[in-house]
């Protein structure tokens, strides 16, 4: 369980950093510097192989973007607000999920984000790098959890709610729009998964629960079904020899 559970501006962020998102930080942050050098070595090769480019996946079979592409980012503020996003809002999922639990949902938003892109748009050509669709379904996973705490929006305190309420609707209007750098389609991409991981775990858990409920009381029904017809062979049999 988190111990950041506080509605206050005493302290920034969650605290110390946890192992999967450590672990996250030091892959994009490695990939990055990667992409540095082989920019410097005048190659394209990071971009070009594994950003994701929806007529890559479709028509080469470049399935692997649709994970790679999370790693990679443009630029030092890019790879900067992603890894603080990460921090401040996966920090606490983790520790109230688990590691296994928190990397499965991250890798859920993330190549949900990416399959959104493809399906939408197969035939194009647009790189699409970056952690920013898995984080914004971090984000929406957060506010389920913890809608009323607060974080600071620039210099304006606000609900986290109302933050990731904003924030979808701004990617639902940008993403009619498919241009500029950012691609909010991926971005909407990932905040849709969480939104479906957040109320379908409910929603199956309530299926579940009716289910086994039902599956008992048809038990019970046989069981008693089985009984009476054994409690009527026995009466029956009792009876006839008395009778005899």
């Amino acid at each position: 369980m988190s111990r950041y559970y506080r509605n206050s501006f005493s302290g920034f962020g969650p605290g110390g950093i946890s192992p999967v998102v450590k672990t996250l930080i030091i892959i994009c942050s490695t990939t990055f510097l990667l992409q540095i050098f082989d920019g410097i070595a005048g190659g394209t090769t990071f971009t070009s192989k594994f950003g994701l480019v929806p007529y890559l996946v479709t028509h080469r079979f470049y399935l692997w973007q649709l994970l790679t592409y999370i790693f990679l980012h443009g630029g030092f503020l890019h790879i900067l607000f992603n890894m603080l996003g990460l921090w401040m809002f996966g920090t606490d999922l983790e520790r109230l999920w688990g590691s296994r639990a928190f990397t499965k949902f991250f890798f859920i938003c993330g190549i949900g984000g990416a399959l959104l892109k493809t399906l939408l748009n197969p035939a194009s050509l647009q790189s699409t790098i970056g952690a920013s669709g898995a984080i914004l379904g971090i984000l929406v996973a957060y506010a389920f959890l913890f809608p009323d705490r607060m974080i600071i929006l620039y210099i304006f305190p606000i609900k986290v709610k109302w933050f990731v309420i904003g924030t979808a609707a701004f990617t639902v209007l940008s993403s009619i729009q498919d241009g500029g750098s950012t691609d909010y389609r991926v971005h909407l991409g990932g905040m849709l998964c969480a939104l479906i991981y957040m109320k379908g775990g409910r929603i199956f858990t309530d299926l579940k629960w009716h289910y086994d409920r039902w599956h008992r009381n048809r038990l019970r029904r046989k069981f008693d079904v089985y009984y009476n017809e054994r409690h009527r062979d026995d009466d029956q049999e009792r009876w006839r020899r008395w009778k005899n």
